[in-house]
């Protein structure tokens, strides 16, 4: 049986999206796409319910439950005052919207924020190929001195020479913003956010946006909850 359980206390950014949010996704730890919904929901102060399928009993209910609610039987997939909501960073924009942050503010800013997440959905494609491939023995190192080079260089590069993104931490300088929250995730997932950042310690840039992304003081209680699965 999947595991449900509620978290936090209904808020006023509860009543901004409409009620108390539940989001399903595998039991895989505080990871992947579905664990940046719910870091969103944490900053925010939002209330959830969290349903977790593991991997054994997922196959079952991706035939029913799941597809029942999206025919493309992927997830995440959030219910919220009657509505399902499908593609994880379709709803992550969703509920900047409706929180009135998280999306930048300018044209420009909210431009930034959607190209530097679009190649943290690249990141993850490739990450994810090779972290779950029959072969990731082989598959997953050289990912590590490949692609994953590739894509810190990048972010790194965009960070340290980006007018919005030299302006602060964040990439839309002093604003935060869902693409940092996307960045964040695949950096933890990768596991360079660890042990101190020590992954990223040839990346500066990177490691100031970790830094403020884990020095914000819900995201800082959340890691230090046991909501937190590593």
């Amino acid at each position: 049986m999947p595991s449900t359980k509620q978290h936090g206390t209904a808020s006023p950014a509860n009543e901004a999206i409409g009620g108390i949010p539940t989001i399903h996704y595998l039991d895989f730890a505080s990871r992947g796409r579905g664990q940046v919904v719910r870091l969103m929901w944490e900053d925010a102060g939002i209330a959830y319910t969290d349903i977790r399928y593991s991997f054994e009993e997922y196959p079952e209910h991706k035939k029913t439950t799941i597809a029942e609610k999206n025919p493309t039987t992927t997830i995440p997939i959030v219910e919220i005052n009657g509505k399902i909501l499908t593609q994880s960073y379709a709803i992550l924009r969703h509920f900047a919207r409706q929180l009135g942050k998280y999306d930048g503010e300018t044209e420009e800013e909210k431009y930034w924020a959607d190209a530097m997440c679009d190649i943290a959905v690249d990141w993850r494609t490739q990450f994810v190929s090779a972290f779950f491939n029959p072969n990731k023995e082989e598959t997953y190192p050289k990912h590590q001195q490949t692609e994953r080079i590739r894509f810190l260089k990048a972010f790194e590069t965009h960070l340290t020479s980006h007018e919005l993104s030299l302006q602060g931490p964040y990439v839309v300088g002093k604003t935060f913003t869902y693409a940092d929250m996307v960045i964040y995730q695949i950096l933890h997932d990768e596991n360079l956010t660890q042990d101190g950042m020590k992954g990223l310690q040839e990346y500066p840039r990177l490691k100031q946006l970790a830094d403020a992304v884990e020095s914000r003081p819900n995201v800082k209680a959340f890691l230090e909850s046991d909501r937190y699965l590593g």
